[in-house]
């Protein structure tokens, strides 16, 4: 990792953690601003974790366009969870079939990039 990138990583862990202490819920409840708040941190650290010993400049670059994603969402929506994509899962193929093995193919591929690292941690 060049040092730009190092200090890009940086920044954006220091980001959240600052989003995550000015954290106010939309609901306005303090319960659940605590519960929200305490979401970001955990999402932060297990993600950073999970990603600390990436070392192709392509994922890292990936990560960190992730990351920027899922702070600009949550801050428009005010929501700090993932919002999910609203496909019909399995709508229109036969079970067992090629068609639904381009279905899930094409799905897989058509995730959008705030959720790439969503799904390999829950």
């Amino acid at each position: 990792m060049t040092a730009a990138t190092h200090t890009k990583v940086l920044g954006l862990y220091r980001k959240i953690f600052r989003i995550a202490r000015k954290w106010k819920s939309c609901s306005g409840l303090e319960e659940e601003t605590k519960k929200e708040r305490q979401y970001i941190v955990e999402e932060a650290r297990k993600l950073f974790q999970k990603n600390k010993n990436v070392t192709h400049v392509e994922t890292i670059h990936q990560c960190i366009d992730e990351c920027n994603a899922r702070i600009e969402i949550g801050l428009h929506y005010g929501i700090p969870y993932p919002r999910p994509t609203h496909l019909p899962p399995k709508g229109l193929a036969i079970p067992h079939s090629k068609t639904l093995r381009t279905q899930e193919k094409l799905r897989k591929q058509a995730k959008p990039i705030y959720l790439k690292s969503y799904d390999e941690i829950s």
